[in-house]
């Protein structure tokens, strides 16, 4: 499937959602959006990682 995507469809949407995702819009619609697009979860996930980071559990639970 990637191979046959619009890469430059893909790249715009990865790049909207970032923007929103720096802000404070609604983040939903540019999901859809980039899911429109084709772009993967993996790709998706990668782009919010990079705004929020990765949740690290702290401290001791017992």
């Amino acid at each position: 499937m990637k191979a046959h995507r619009d890469q430059h469809a893909v790249d715009a949407s990865l790049k909207a959602l970032k923007e929103a995702a720096n802000g404070e819009a609604n983040l939903m619609p540019y999901l859809i959006d980039a899911v429109k697009t084709y772009a993967t979860l993996g790709e998706i996930c990668g782009v919010l990682r990079e705004v929020f980071g990765e949740y690290q559990q702290g401290g001791n639970l017992f």
